[in-house]
């Protein structure tokens, strides 16, 4: 007989296709559990639709949704997972609709995400399972977390899920918190999120900040991950916050004093100090005095003797070298250094080393078109300007006179010490032959020599004393020349007469057809030589070598 509460029960109760009730289990059979809901017959559960871990026993009260309420053999057909479904579907409709937040546990992993139990299945794209997709998903598997339910299909009864939303609100509201209680110079814990060339960045509990190159050290860093690791915890300074951008900016080195602060004290001028070499660049090289102290030698600080020195031909990186403070600027942040003035200049000495008068013996070492570069001791030259090569030629060039690599003896002219030059001369080793050339060369005077040079107007004799005569094609014979060189070779030896002698323009005439004339007819050929315009002056030597070097060269 049933009890009032049964039958009160029963009134109650729709039973229709469709609905949930609460039923009885009576028996449980093999696979199928024996469930009374108070009908006139009871109905079957299959024994699979419930959780293993947890299975039914004889009188638990369960919910069933009735399937069938009466099939062919009399019976209820009745789905205890049905009822389930239709109530966590009911209960998710009453959560929210999209938007919600509800807990869940991930089951397994499918084709682009995993399948969440939230009292009904539900997918999490891959996308959002977390700010960075994992690697592996089914490392996940049986792990419960709170979802965002972002779609809801009522029709196909599928839900679409993410997890990243709620983190990432979670992470901006904590960026928020984080951002709202810093203060430039605050020091914070932090963990190195990830490494890049210009820096690193922190991950201060949700709010990344930014850890730049140039605030790790005080010292020169060639790479951030020279500095930190990725993974290591660090305690950073808090230099500069952007809350509208969500900015941080760190700082590692602003937890020590700045070593620039007392720089100009520490390194007085003329002071020697001990470094390390730690970069060369082509105008100089630059020193390490201490962490986060540089010094640089200038390329001109290198040597006294060398010229044009290259540092990495006097210095190596990681050489401990010794040198002297110049200069310490604290504002710039420079040191400057000088290597050589470890040593003695030796521009010092070289007044009295080599005195105005003395004489010198050196190598050309270089040959320009204005004078010869003469070594007279490593680091110090001699320049012979190329009017002081000789007293009697006209020298366009100082290879006409000297080889380079030839040893030069010269004498001592003037010595600037304040930049460095030292001039001397050739021809000052000697007497100016022009000096006494009444005593060397006198109208009418017979004299012997060899021919030098040929040119258009005529030939240049090499005489003694290292002087040279001109022959104008004039005066080679009394017949009517045409061409030079079909009368004279160059090398042949002449006999001719001095016809002209002019000191001032230091110039000598010479007449070879009048080698036997008389003083009558000497007279006459000079008078016709002076009376020649400017252009064809026979003895202008300077300008009878020009074109003799210019016809020299269109021939070859």
């Amino acid at each position: 007989m049933l009890t009032m509460e049964e039958i009160l029960k029963q009134s109650t109760t729709r039973f229709a296709a469709g609905e949930i009730v609460k039923g009885r289990v009576l028996e449980i059979h093999g696979k199928d559990v024996l469930v009374d809901i108070g009908y006139k017959s009871e109905g079957f559960v299959s024994l699979g639709e419930f959780n293993r871990e947890n299975p039914p026993k004889v009188g638990d009260e369960i919910e069933v949704l009735i399937e069938v309420l009466e099939n062919a053999d009399g019976m209820v057909v009745l789905s205890h997972e049905q009822a389930e479904f239709k109530r966590n579907w009911d209960k998710i409709n009453s959560i929210g609709q999209e938007g919600g937040v509800i807990p869940g546990r991930i089951t397994s992993v499918v084709k682009g995400g995993l399948i969440v139990n939230i009292g009904v299945e539900a997918f999490l794209p891959s996308s959002q399972v977390d700010v960075v997709p994992p690697r592996d998903l089914n490392a996940l598997v049986g792990q419960v977390f709170d979802f965002k339910i972002v779609k809801i299909n009522q029709e196909r009864q599928n839900i679409v899920l993410s997890r990243r939303e709620l983190i990432e609100a979670e992470r901006s509201q904590r960026r928020q918190t984080l951002l709202g209680g810093l203060t430039p110079g605050d020091i914070i814990k932090g963990t190195v999120k990830n490494i890049t060339d210009f820096g690193a960045f922190i991950d201060l509990n949700g709010l990344d900040g930014l850890l730049h190159v140039t605030d790790m050290s005080w010292g020169r860093i060639g790479h951030p991950s020279e500095m930190v690791q990725v993974g290591q915890p660090l305690d950073v300074v808090v230099l500069d916050i952007n809350k509208e951008k969500e900015r941080v900016s760190l700082g590692l080195k602003q937890k020590s004093q700045n070593p620039w602060e007392l720089i100009e004290s520490k390194y007085a001028v003329g002071a020697k100090v001990t470094g390390r070499v730690v970069n060369l660049v082509s105008y100089g090289a630059f020193v390490e005095l201490e962490p986060g102290v540089e010094g640089l030698i200038h390329a001109s600080e290198l040597s006294w003797t060398k010229r044009d020195p290259k540092p990495g031909d006097i210095l190596k990186p990681g050489q401990e070298v010794e040198a002297i403070v110049l200069g310490a600027n604290k504002g710039e942040q420079k040191i400057s250094l000088s290597l050589k003035k470890l040593e003695k200049n030796p521009w010092d000495s070289a007044m009295e080393k080599y005195a105005v008068g003395s004489t010198v013996k050196g190598i050309a070492r270089n040959l320009t078109s204005y004078g010869v570069f003469v070594e007279l001791e490593e680091g110090i030259d001699g320049m012979i300007h190329v009017s002081d090569l000789s007293w009697t030629r006209k020298v366009t060039h100082p290879m006409e006179l000297i080889k380079k690599g030839q040893e030069v003896e010269a004498k001592v002219l003037e010595v600037d010490r304040e930049n460095q030059r030292i001039s001397i001369g050739v021809k000052q080793l000697s007497l100016d032959p022009w000096q006494q050339i009444d005593k060397l060369y006198k109208l009418g005077d017979l004299v012997t020599g060899k021919v030098s040079k040929l040119a258009s107007f005529g030939a240049f004799i090499a005489l003694d004393h290292d002087m040279d005569g001109l022959v104008h094609i004039s005066q080679v014979s009394e017949e009517h020349i045409e061409k030079i060189k079909d009368h004279l070779k160059p090398g042949q030896d002449v006999t001719a007469r001095v016809i002209k002698v002019d000191r001032t323009d230091r110039r000598i005439g010479l007449s070879i057809k009048a080698a036997h004339y008389d003083d009558a007819q000497l007279r006459k050929e000079a008078e016709q030589l002076d009376s020649l315009k400017p252009g064809e002056d026979l003895v202008a030597l300077e300008h009878a070598f020009d074109e003799a070097r210019v016809q020299k060269r269109d021939t070859e």
